[in-house]
């Protein structure tokens, strides 16, 4: 990339270098010798380059003078100056001079344009680890747009099978209601019957003498909750007598028992208290 940057701006100030000596030996070759034209010619050049040269040595070391730069656009200008006024004066070819004599002023441009060039370069390592890092939040974008569209297709295929399921349930219930209303509509008609009472009652009274069948249908509706068998709680102890259990455990044995042996026979022995409490008659006893 430096190369890119930099060879056309060398080309194009060595383009400018030459037209701009040309120029100055053909307008002072007349008036003057040709040596001293020549000399003229350079001393515009060799300012030009001079000033480039030291402005390239200081963008090296990361400094920057204003002065050196004015002056070395003070001198693209008037080698442009230079080719502007032999292009305006001459009689022949003016137009292809008046074509080349913005050279000057794009190569001061090329130069600057590489200057910034250097100054946000970075080394092949940077480079790389940009690259790199880069990849990497491709891979993760990657990664995440397939983690999305997996669990957008397990969902998809989870709420299809519970429609699926959901749908042959409610299936099965309306064919089974269907068996039932039949088997009820069945019922119903026997029951309502002109013979089927006196024939049901000849059937079943030789198994059930003595009892005359009602054959009633059972009624479709609301039914009343059985209420739940609860066991009455044992009365809560009072502190005398957790005391005077306390006391008897603990002195069920010689020697006296722990407080852990002690709690662990009063629950084995159906007792109930909290924690807080038996620790707290252990205490009044052990006192």
């Amino acid at each position: 990339m430096n190369a890119k940057t930099v060879l056309p701006a060398v080309a194009m100030t060595a383009a400018s270098m030459v037209l701009t000596l040309a120029v100055v030996v053909m307008w002072l070759g007349a008036a003057v010798p040709w040596f001293v034209a020549v000399v003229v010619g350079l001393g515009i050049d060799g300012g030009w380059l001079a000033t480039l040269a030291y402005e390239r040595r200081l963008a090296v070391q990361g400094d920057h003078s204003r002065a050196v730069t004015a002056i070395g656009w003070c001198f693209g200008l008037i080698a442009t100056g230079v080719l502007v006024a032999h292009a305006l004066t001459s009689e022949e070819s003016g137009g292809a001079w008046l074509a080349v004599a913005w050279l000057p002023i794009a190569a001061k441009a090329l130069w600057l344009v590489h200057g910034l060039w250097e100054r946000t370069a970075l080394t092949p390592t940077a480079l790389g680890a940009i690259r790199g890092i880069q990849q990497e939040a491709r891979d993760e974008a990657a990664l995440a747009r397939a983690r999305l569209r997996a669990q957008a297709t397990t969902e998809e295929t989870r709420l299809t099978a519970v429609t699926a399921a959901g749908a042959r349930v409610a299936h099965v219930q309306a064919k089974t209601a269907q068996t039932l209303s039949r088997a009820w509509s069945t019922l119903e008609t026997a029951r309502d019957g002109k013979d089927t009472g006196p024939a049901l009652t000849s059937v079943t009274t030789p198994v059930t003498p003595g009892v005359t069948p009602r054959w009633e249908l059972p009624i479709w509706g609301p039914t009343e909750p059985v209420p739940t068998l609860t066991l009455d709680a044992p009365p809560a102890l009072t502190d005398e007598a957790l005391d005077a259990l306390v006391d008897q455990i603990r002195h069920s044995e010689s020697p006296a028992l722990s407080y852990r042996e002690m709690a662990t026979r009063f629950r084995a022995a159906g007792h109930s208290a909290s924690e807080v409490r038996l620790r707290a008659a252990w205490k009044r006893v052990a006192a």
